[in-house]
């Protein structure tokens, strides 16, 4: 099949990417090089825009969160992944979290039954001298890293990106867990197991003496990155750190530990909450609880956790290397390599953080491409917008030295003019997002073809 556009790499990215090139009009080849025969060490299947880590894409709350406002800006833009989200969530809260083995299926059969993209389980260990979208995630192959680092003349960014373990739910004692949300938001959405002072202290203590997995003299090294941190990195922080953090208690009654003075039960000294996985709800994600822990220290540690002492875990948590190139310095604003103009980077690879920013990135390259393609120059969303704030971000809005993945956030857009109170401000960042992408949005629909 002849093509207009390659895509190197079948995530969340290459997938969105590929999906907004064919409604564009133009011929796609996907190469994807799951199922050709390679895999990653993170990765259990061959299917398209695989979900590894968590299976929420976070808050879908586009009045007062950045990341809800980037689901709201996506759908807006006929994205496939937000609208295969939609078609596949789960509860959780106000929160958007799917079935991933649901999710994957239904990408993966809409790009392959698109009449307009071809996928082919290849792995591609050059860059191309044609119009391609380098979308290869955080595990990108090392001949085709070797084969970037060679054009750019810079080695790759690298920090470690680890998973959590997951839970069969009728292994969990709902006798001592509960059922609730944090301040009863969105409904009982999530599995909480409470630990008093000394259950907590001795959690603490096994974390830190537990036996973790090795590095390989190359990766010790490479730094983590904070919105992924691993449970025991955590705790090596401080006693006090897991309170703060994913364990933190603060909005959770234990209705087990109701008294006549406060029925519906007290908060406890610290809380570790599970997120439903899958649409038949038959499993159940550690949220925050990504680890290096070796696998039989995870099970023997976690199931201290009251209400997880008969645990049985559906997959238990990894850790992963995961690589980005300096964007800022090497991309200019519309994603194109600067030595390279015919090759475009999206997904994580470019240093974006998380499955929206990620596949945001992928939509907003493949319309550049498309627009390029056919003589025109689409101008970038607005930096007011979410997606033109992740966009400006990661390609000149950082600073080069220390250069670090970023998940979308009101931080990246240009404060909006007055003062007032923080959920107020919240609410003028989307309202005046809303307002710029609706502009910048009819604007393209003006120039492009029908």
């Amino acid at each position: 099949m002849s093509f207009d556009v390659q895509i190197i790499g079948g995530g969340l990215a290459g997938s969105e990417a590929a999906w907004q090139l064919a409604q564009a009009g133009l011929a796609v080849r996907l190469s994807e090089m799951r199922g050709g025969g390679d895999t990653t060490p993170a990765h259990e299947s061959d299917r398209l825009a695989e979900m590894v880590c968590s299976n929420s894409f976070r808050s879908d709350d586009a009045e007062h969160n950045a990341v809800g406002l980037l689901h709201q800006e996506m759908r807006d833009l006929g994205s496939l992944i937000m609208a295969s989200a939609d078609k596949h969530r789960v509860p959780a809260g106000s929160a958007l979290a799917v079935d991933r083995e649901a999710f994957a299926a239904d990408v993966t059969r809409a790009v392959e039954q698109h009449p307009r993209i071809v996928v082919v389980r290849e792995r591609v260990d050059t860059l191309p001298g044609h119009p391609t979208i380098i979308a290869t995630g955080p595990l990108t192959s090392s001949t085709l890293a070797q084969a970037i680092a060679a054009e750019t003349g810079q080695n790759a960014l690298a920090f470690f990106d680890a998973i959590a373990p997951i839970v069969h739910r009728d292994s969990i004692d709902m006798d001592v867990a509960w059922m609730a949300a944090r301040w009863d938001k969105g409904g009982k959405d999530y599995i909480n197991c409470a630990l008093d002072k000394g259950q907590y202290d001795a959690f603490v203590a096994a974390l830190n003496e537990g036996e973790k997995t090795e590095f390989k003299d190359w990766e010790r090294d490479t730094p983590y990155f904070e919105g992924c941190m691993p449970i025991e990195v955590m705790a090596e922080r401080g006693p006090e750190t897991l309170r703060y953090g994913p364990m933190k208690a603060v909005g959770l009654d234990n209705p087990h530990a109701a008294t006549p003075e406060h029925p519906a039960g007290r908060w406890p000294y610290a809380v570790v909450q599970l997120r439903q996985d899958n649409r038949l709800g038959t499993l159940w994600n550690m949220v925050g609880f990504q680890t290096k822990l070796k696998h039989g220290e995870q099970v023997r540690i976690f199931r201290t956790i009251p209400g997880l002492e008969k645990a049985e875990f559906a997959r238990l948590g990894g850790i992963h290397r995961n690589s980005f190139i300096n964007s800022p310095s090497l991309l200019d604003r519309q994603l194109r390599l600067k030595s390279k103009p015919c090759i475009r980077f999206a997904g994580q690879i470019t240093g974006c953080e998380g499955y929206v920013e990620s596949a945001a990135i992928g939509l907003i390259a493949a319309r550049f491409a498309a627009a390029e393609l056919r003589g025109d120059a689409l101008p970038p969303p607005p930096p007011e917008t979410a997606l033109g704030a992740l966009l400006g971000h990661i390609t000149g809005g950082a600073e080069v030295e220390t250069f670090q993945p970023m998940n979308v956030n009101f931080g990246l857009m240009p404060p909006p003019p007055g003062r007032a109170r923080k959920a107020d401000r919240k609410k003028a960042y989307t309202d005046r997002a809303r307002s710029a992408f609706g502009g910048w949005l009819d604007a393209i629909r003006a120039s492009e073809p029908a």
